[in-house]
């Protein structure tokens, strides 16, 4: 609770527009709750339409001399914003904990993943690459050069506070770009403390301005509409994602999309199956299921799908579920009541439809918004719950009777983000690995994400990539010179 305090203390639970923190203009206010009970921690300012201006007009006047900012000042900037989070790594986990809810061991991992992609950008800084040829008419020198996209509105979700602000924030610094970072209403304050330690990091003011808000169909055309402002990066749900880019066509925004999934977990038959297992409770449970990534369609070959089910099902059950800041709690609450009910409602329709339960299934009599670890077998394809992201702890699982079917499965869905399988023979699971499509996939093994890695998917999981060089190539624009020297 001790950064918690200081962040209200300090008042940096309001925007943080110019270097300046203000109340919203008109006194709104989010309250941020505590998953583990439903209980509020504390209230953040919502940003108005005419906060929303000011955070366009405070990430302008910041632009042009931060553009001009060298290379490896921006690197050195990143790389002290690196050292800060990780010497400051057991504060924020604490923080991400109380609003988002995960365990407390999770949320470290999670600030220190957070913290690499700070370390890797400020690599990146200094490697803004463009070229140099002859035409091949000879007539003339070809020259390419990167330059800031501009003023880039950020956009973030509640299931990784740090992780996926970094993701953005990052290659955003490196680049030369100012930013708006919208947080999501349910988790703002780890993004407030972010925007403080950055500032310390030696970040000028203006460059980074964070605007949490929960009227988000109302500020948000209200900063693509100014065109001044040049990128829109949104990581969240495909129906989201489609919104934003109906209205990022207005303006011709460059846009940069990181939305849902439904990944499928294969286990062929020559797998090791508790290796299997092992690698499919680190792909479901990371975060206890909220992940976009997170493995939502088990599918097993039919001469492994009973053992790998009474497997899993024994790992599940053994997880001890508390609030996350209790030792030895594994798995977290879910972020609100709603996500709870989701849950509920999609085990109720698989086992409607026929499946079997083989550990969990409700929520449990408590305070706060937890969901028991849940394995359903026997799902059919046509099961309702394999068409949904279903973001939570529970698992269905299929059988298949050969690859082609499996492959078949997989693919059946509009998204194409992250894919796993699990395979003894390593050129047949490659071969099933090309066949899948995703955007990434994870051979025998169930941690995929990796700041060096492009993480992005195909179909109606997104466009474009985050991490790697990529990444920052999101916010840079090509210029190209003719030249005849």
């Amino acid at each position: 609770m001790e950064l918690l305090e200081r962040l209200v203390q300090a008042g940096h639970t309001r925007l943080s527009i110019g270097g300046s923190w203000a109340a919203a203009s008109d006194g709104a206010e989010i309250d941020v709750l505590d998953p583990a009970t439903g209980e509020c921690l504390t209230r953040v300012s919502s940003g108005s339409e005419d906060d929303a201006r000011s955070a366009v007009e405070a990430a302008a006047a910041a632009a042009p001399a931060w553009a001009r900012t060298a290379p490896r000042d921006r690197s050195e900037i990143l790389r002290r914003a690196f050292e800060l989070m990780v010497a400051r790594a057991d504060a924020l986990a604490e923080l991400v904990v109380l609003e988002m809810g995960k365990a407390l061991g999770e949320a470290r991992a999670e600030v220190l993943y957070a913290a690499e992609f700070f370390r890797w950008y400020s690599g990146e800084a200094v490697r803004n690459m463009g070229g140099i040829l002859t035409a091949p008419g000879g007539d003339k020198r070809i020259l390419s050069v990167h330059q800031p996209v501009g003023i880039s509105l950020l956009i973030t979700p509640w299931n990784f506070p740090a992780a996926m602000a970094t993701r953005k924030i990052g290659p955003a610094v490196a680049a030369g770009c100012t930013m708006i970072l919208k947080p999501a209403s349910d988790t703002p304050l780890t993004a407030l403390a972010m925007a403080e330690l950055l500032r310390e990091a030696g970040l000028p003011d203006g460059v980074l301005n964070v605007f949490p808000s929960s009227r988000s169909s109302r500020v948000v055309p209200v900063i693509l509409a100014d065109d001044r402002v040049r990128l829109v990066s949104f990581t969240g749900s495909t129906e989201v994602g489609r919104g934003l880019l109906a209205e990022a066509a207005k303006t011709v925004v460059n846009t940069s999309m990181e939305l849902g999934g439904n990944a499928p977990f294969i286990v062929l038959e020559d797998a090791d199956v508790d290796a299997a297992v092992e690698g499919a409770m680190i792909a479901k449970m990371r975060n206890g299921g909220q992940s976009c990534i997170a493995a939502n369609r088990f599918l097993a070959h039919e001469s492994v799908a009973k053992p790998f089910g009474r497997k899993l099902s024994a790992a599940m059950a053994a997880l001890r579920v508390g609030p996350g800041l209790e030792a030895g709690v594994e798995l977290g609450p879910l972020i609100n009541r709603s996500a709870q009910e989701e849950m509920r409602e999609s085990v109720e329709l698989s086992l409607g439809a026929g499946a079997h339960l083989l550990t969990g299934g409700h929520a449990p009599d408590r305070p706060g918004f937890f969901f028991e670890p849940t394995v359903l077998s026997d799902v059919t394809p046509d099961d309702p719950i394999l068409e949904r992201e279903v973001f939570g702890p529970v698992a269905p699982i299929t059988s298949f009777a050969t690859d082609e079917e499996a492959i078949q499965l997989a693919n059946d869905t509009p998204y194409g983000l992250a894919s796993y399988l699990y395979a003894g023979d390593l050129s047949r699971a490659l071969r099933v690995a090309e066949a899948i499509e995703a955007g990434m996939v994870g051979v025998n093994r169930g941690l995929i994400s990796d700041p060096a890695a492009p993480f992005g998917g195909v179909k109606q999981s997104g466009i474009g990539r985050e991490g790697a060089h990529e990444g920052m190539l999101e916010f840079l624009e090509t210029k190209y010179i003719a030249v005849d020297w």
